[in-house]
């Protein structure tokens, strides 16, 4: 009798300690859908300077197949250093578009959002000088495409407001490296209209912006048309700076992008 006592005894107190130890747990955390659907990650150069950044991965990546890659330049509400910022908000449209089923089926595309960190550019517009964020953002580049099979004739670069002076820095300084662009409310006093010129282009402006007014952009485009580029160009009545929530609407957009690839 006091043996099988024993036992129950000890059967308790093991249900007991068991208990205990569940409840003393950490409780796993919840992954948000942009956890799931873009890989959070942080770069460190070799000088040890670190920047955060995500990358959507197509979901039947296949490394025997080269894919297109978009690389997203976020506005200034976007920077900081959570990993976070540059992906949503304002910058959910820029990164979250390409993205969907439909598109995807379109255009099976990566899609790189590097984070600049608060107080600091992408570039400046009176020098389209390659910033030491923007170095970073391009380092962040080179090592995806030496992680997965990307296809170089195919890397896309977009950038909106801030976001934008980036993508005219990269076209006038690196214009053959890629296939299209795309700049949303974003002025510059170019450097090498020559360099825009060889790049396809879609520029997105509304005529209410009141940060980058519509006038200085329609100027852009004469004289980029003057220099034999023959970019695209889409001003929206009675828009103002967040003329992203009709640029990423276009139905052309995505087809126009996917029909784009830089000649060999």
């Amino acid at each position: 009798m006091r043996s099988v006592l024993r036992s129950s005894w000890l059967g308790i107190l093991l249900a007991i300690s068991a208990s205990a130890g569940s409840f003393g747990q950490t409780p796993p955390k919840v992954l948000s859908k942009d956890d799931l659907l873009f890989r959070k990650n942080t770069y460190t150069d070799k000088k040890g300077n670190k920047m955060p950044y995500r990358l959507f991965v197509p979901l039947d990546y296949d490394a025997q197949q080269k894919y297109p890659l978009i690389l997203w330049l976020h506005g200034a509400a976007g920077r900081g250093f959570d990993n976070k910022l540059q992906i949503s908000g304002g910058n959910e449209l820029g990164t979250h578009t390409w993205t969907t089923p439909a598109n995807q089926a379109q255009l099976p595309a990566f899609v790189l959002a590097p984070q600049c960190p608060q107080d600091h550019y992408w570039s400046e517009p009176e020098t389209n000088e390659i910033s030491p964020e923007l170095e970073l953002a391009l380092e962040i580049l080179a090592s995806v495409q030496k992680d997965f099979s990307i296809d170089p004739g195919r890397i896309y670069i977009a950038g909106q407001s801030m976001g934008g002076l980036g993508v005219w820095a990269l076209l006038q300084s690196q214009p053959d490296r890629w296939a299209a662009a795309m700049v949303l409310c974003a002025h510059d006093n170019f450097t090498n209209v020559r360099g825009i010129a060889r790049v396809p282009l879609w520029i997105f402006q509304g005529d209410a912006d009141m940060v980058v007014p519509v006038v200085l952009v329609r100027q852009m485009v004469k004289e980029l048309k003057k220099s034999g580029a023959q970019p695209r160009y889409s001003e929206y009545h009675g828009v103002g700076h967040e003329v992203w929530e009709k640029a990423f609407a276009e139905p052309d957009l995505v087809p126009w992008i996917a029909a784009q690839k830089r000649p060999q």
